[in-house]
């Protein structure tokens, strides 16, 4: 059963899609505005997300564009009564996975989200990092540590995914800020520690070594504990 986040703000088109993709054994969550689905997108991780292309508060090209910039990678599947050649190929470039066009056939709808998964799935397995008893799923980005689930905030994952992607390695502040934080100065504040410290109360268990080490002028490291 995969969970799918429905972004759709007409009440009836919401109810089919979410009855069609819980008849296929899915669960299901509705929002219908475009501000509440991106925050709950970016806070949740989700298995595939169908999108309007037209909402409320915020359009589905916005929502789509800005969980590509924060790097969330769900598949999206854009549903949308702008049929026109030039609207459907700027919903695939703004990072929507597939297009429909509105009015659909719900079985066609489920189809398409059943193939965006199983390309997911795919992905997913290339997308898995284990270093010790951490496990990182990048593209849902889920985190386990000896198997129990670890929630982050969108930050904090963040800057768990660079120092996994480089476990091992030293990593100076200058570098973390300009790749986490996409800052080209250091700021002079205690943000980097505050989100360490806060990683670390997250990720390490009692009588193991942290699994961020602090090396005195120099950085940060990811090690396996």
């Amino acid at each position: 059963m995969a969970r799918i986040l429905v972004i759709e703000d007409d009440g009836a088109t919401a109810r089919e899609i979410s009855t069609e993709l819980g008849t296929a054994g899915h669960e299901t969550v509705l929002v219908h505005d475009g501000h509440d689905a991106l925050e709950l997108a970016t806070r949740e991780p989700f298995d595939a997300i169908t999108l309007d292309r037209m909402l409320p508060g915020l359009d589905g090209l916005a929502v789509v564009s800005q969980l590509r910039e924060r790097r969330i990678a769900t598949p999206v599947l854009m549903i949308s009564a702008l049929s026109d050649v030039d609207e459907r190929i700027a919903g695939l470039r703004a990072g929507g996975d597939d297009y429909l066009v509105k009015p659909f056939a719900p079985g066609e709808m489920a189809m398409r989200v059943e193939v965006m998964l199983r390309r997911s799935a795919s992905t997913a397995k290339e997308n898995i990092l284990t270093i010790g008893a951490l496990q990182i799923d990048f593209l849902h980005r889920r985190v386990s540590v000896d198997g129990e689930p670890v929630k982050l905030l969108h930050l904090e994952f963040r800057l768990l995914e660079f120092l996994a992607r480089n476990a091992g390695q030293v990593m100076s502040r200058r570098i973390i800020f300009e790749k986490v934080w996409e800052y080209y100065f250091d700021p002079g504040a205690n943000l980097i520690n505050v989100h360490i410290a806060r990683l670390r109360r997250k990720l390490d268990r009692p009588g193991r070594p942290s699994a961020i080490a602090t090396v005195k002028g120099e950085g940060y490291r990811l090690d396996a504990v």
